[in-house]
């Protein structure tokens, strides 16, 4: 085999591709028409992605997404040429039960490789690679080839727990951006409630949090805010605020094996001294005893006012969780830092709060991002009071 110095552009990174020496390097004329005819058009595509990206999650199986995306040339005609390229080359490296189709009509290529080896994703996302790479160098002329980015994308439930921001990859949710861009309005109206409501929120309790800082910092050592790393939308990690309501420099082993059991469903909610379940940590040594009146009207959590106003979280969303507690998720619950934007406070935080099932809090999270409407926000809003009043749930 002869080292070609043509190359492919791979999720940044350069991949020398393969061509025999003795292979001509002209091309047949492609007639694009005829070679897009098994090419599957957008929203077909997008809907069989949707499709196994569930299987996947109730079946606890792994797929890889490859995407070849042709390099804008400016030249009349060329990009058709080099996608009717790639589709020639996709057609000739997947099997028959892998669906190729347009991931961006007429201007990304997708195919969807199914039903990978159960521990050897990486491998296998590498062999497919190398297989469509020098597919490729076949169909393509090196000057073409140097216009062609191709990325590989894999959905696996063994890869996600081991990585938080692997969970959080945009390209697996083609469907859920699209979304939001028909619902960009909305959202935009959504994000100027957030901004007006924490602006009035930061200066009504201004006093408040005054009397709280100075509670806070008589009562234990230690700084008055608690910051702490938590998972947004798609993952992305951001700082969120609290009131200290814990001794400082303390040991999170103890909440993160609670919640491991509570995400699994081994803890059964029974707490000493309840007669209803919990499914959170009551008596936590490493509350103070100020921080236990915090936690249970909620004045902890007023400073995320501050992560609203800057964008971080909203008024009404799934809360965030911690990496940890992302990394014990099963694949169905990473859905519900995907789909919103998390928030102060939701529809779990006035159906009952800690009296909830891990897994019914997921379906509360899901069913809100699914009727999400500003009049569900405002509805939530109204009933947060009460559910902060009685204080149900809440430790």
């Amino acid at each position: 085999m002869a080292t070609n110095p043509s190359t492919a552009r791979i999720q940044g990174k350069l991949l020398p591709t393969h061509r025999r020496a003795d292979r001509p390097t002209y091309r047949a004329a492609l007639n694009p028409s005829d070679v897009m005819q098994r090419i599957l058009p957008e929203d077909l595509f997008i809907g069989i992605l949707c499709l196994e990206r569930k299987r996947a999650e109730r079946a606890t199986r792994s797929f890889v997404l490859l995407l070849l995306d042709a390099l804008d040339t400016q030249q009349p005609g060329r990009n058709d040429q080099i996608l009717a390229g790639c589709a020639k080359a996709v057609n000739a490296s997947r099997r028959e039960t892998d669906p190729a189709g347009w991931y961006k009509q007429d201007l990304v290529l997708g195919v969807i490789f199914t039903e990978l080896p159960p521990g050897q994703e990486v491998e296998a996302k590498d062999t497919l690679l190398d297989r469509v790479c020098q597919s490729l160098s076949v169909h393509l002329s090196r000057e073409d080839l140097r216009d062609v980015r191709i990325s590989a994308h894999i959905f696996s439930d063994e890869l996600d727990h081991n990585d938080s921001a692997n969970g959080g990859n945009p390209a697996l949710y083609p469907d859920l951006l699209q979304l939001h861009q028909k619902r960009k309005l909305p959202f935009l109206l959504k994000r100027a409630i957030d901004i007006a409501g924490s602006l009035t929120a930061l200066v009504l309790l201004s006093p408040l949090f005054l009397v709280i800082a100075a509670m806070v910092k008589l009562t234990s050592k230690g700084p008055v805010l608690f910051k702490q790393g938590r998972l947004g939308r798609f993952g992305k990690t951001f700082t969120c605020l609290k009131f200290r309501s814990m001794y400082a420099n303390n040991d999170p082993k103890i909440h993160r094996d609670f919640m491991q059991r509570v995400i699994n469903g081994t803890h059964d909610g029974k707490t000493e001294g309840e007669n209803k379940p919990v499914f959170k940590m009551k008596n936590d040594p490493r509350i103070t005893r100020i921080g236990r009146l915090l936690r249970r009207t909620s004045m902890d959590e007023l400073p995320q006012f501050l992560n609203v106003l800057k964008g971080d979280m909203s008024l009404v969303g799934p809360r965030p969780p911690l990496p940890y507690e992302y990394q014990s998720y099963d694949v169905w619950h990473r859905r519900r830092v995907l789909e919103i934007k998390p928030g102060i406070t939701g529809l779990w935080q006035v159906t009952g709060r800690s009296r909830v099932r891990f897994d019914d809090m997921v379906r509360l999270d899901l069913q809100y991002a699914r009727e999400w409407s500003l009049w569900l926000d405002i509805r939530i809003l109204l009933e947060t009071p009460r559910a902060v009043a009685f204080g149900d749930g809440a430790y």
